[in-house]
């Protein structure tokens, strides 16, 4: 675990909310400005066990002021518990939900033919993919029941999210990196904005551990932000720091403030990119 004498840093680099009210306000009223879009989509991608679905577990507990856990996950296995392609929406009060929409797809591994498919995140960029798609060992084809030939707005990805553990930025294999920085290329030559959420930064630095609000002042955790963003090729300040809710059986400020940095600025890039269309 990082983190030691003097791995403080007198101010933090990146500011959180001060009012996460005013946070959680926005979201509850965000819409597309962009009329053929009826939500903005997120796509989290990321070597097996990274966190994506715990993120989206994290963030729906945020906005229901209650620990859930929709996503299902597993902390034991060794290959990733997703396994189908699946569009997550949030309850935002009786029948309605959140104008904002998460997808969470099957990790990336190290060999080739394990974890999801390049070519399938880059189909899911695009809107091809449709829900209840069973990740395989081959690729989705035209033709498929699962291939959507004619994806509108809503169906294509608005924003996609990388996501590592903070405690093994180090530790992530060349190849996975690679297949990470060929989405990322992807994506970009479609215009679509990114940014990268490190979990698990509790994990990685003794003191997150002991002050989730230390995060943005540790001296190791800012060391991982620039090795990832080194790594990945992704600017610094386009890497947030969360802890997803695992062990805890209540919401807690400081972490809901993490979480709700990192979504406002999903939301602020993705709505810019659909205006630009």
């Amino acid at each position: 675990m990082g983190g030691g004498p003097s791995t403080l840093l007198d101010k933090p680099w990146k500011a959180l909310p001060k009012n996460n009210q005013e946070s959680l306000h926005f979201m509850k009223w965000y819409k597309p400005r962009n009329k053929e879009a009826s939500h903005l989509r997120i796509l989290l991608h990321g070597p097996v066990g990274a966190g994506k679905s715990s993120f989206i577990n994290s963030v729906d507990s945020v906005l229901q002021s209650r620990v859930t856990g929709r996503a299902l996950t597993d902390a034991t296995s060794g290959g990733s518990f997703t396994k189908e392609y699946k569009t997550y929406k949030i309850s935002n009060g009786p029948d309605t939900f959140y104008s904002f929409v998460f997808n969470d797809i099957m990790g990336l591994e190290q060999k080739a033919n394990n974890g999801v498919h390049v070519e399938d995140i880059k189909l899911a960029l695009r809107g091809h993919v449709r829900d209840g798609y069973k990740f395989n060992s081959h690729p989705l084809t035209e033709g498929d029941p699962s291939y959507n030939p004619s994806p509108k707005l809503d169906d294509r990805v608005h924003i996609l999210v990388s996501v590592i553990p903070a405690d093994s930025v180090s530790l992530i294999s060349d190849e996975v990196i690679k297949k990470m920085r060929e989405v990322r290329l992807a994506a970009s030559a479609m215009g679509i904005p990114q940014v990268a959420i490190l979990t698990k930064v509790d994990k990685a630095c003794a003191e997150a551990k002991q002050d989730i609000r230390n995060v943005y002042k540790s001296r190791y955790l800012d060391e991982q932000v620039n090795t990832f963003s080194e790594l990945l090729g992704l600017q610094a300040n386009c890497i947030f720091l969360v802890k997803n809710y695992a062990k805890e059986n209540d919401t807690q400020d400081d972490t809901d403030a993490l979480i709700l940095c990192a979504l406002r600025q999903m939301i602020n890039y993705g709505e810019d990119f659909l205006n630009d269309l």
